[in-house]
């Protein structure tokens, strides 16, 4: 299965991205992870089958009510252990 690292930027920390993340990714059946960087943007690392990789990404540029996406910036990765679940990381 395809693994997007996704960095999203614009005003996405302290608005409930992490968690709005991991609500739709539960809801979409997406393994991986989010976390927040030290630059203000946010990585996501998202494994699911293409078309879901797709609309996780479209709803992830919406992002919560508080948030200000400006872009995705979207890489097809190796991950060679693949994921269990989808995790917040502190």
């Amino acid at each position: 299965m395809p693994v997007y690292k996704i960095i999203v930027t614009g005003r996405v920390q302290g608005v409930g991205f992490r968690a709005f993340s991991q609500n739709l990714a539960s809801s979409l059946g997406v393994k991986g992870y989010v976390r927040n960087l030290r630059n203000g943007n946010v990585e996501v690392v998202a494994e699911a089958d293409e078309d879901t990789l797709k609309m996780f990404c479209n709803r992830l540029k919406q992002g919560p009510p508080a948030a200000v996406v400006q872009d995705l910036l979207i890489d097809e990765i190796e991950e060679k252990d693949g994921f269990d679940n989808f995790t917040i990381k502190y």
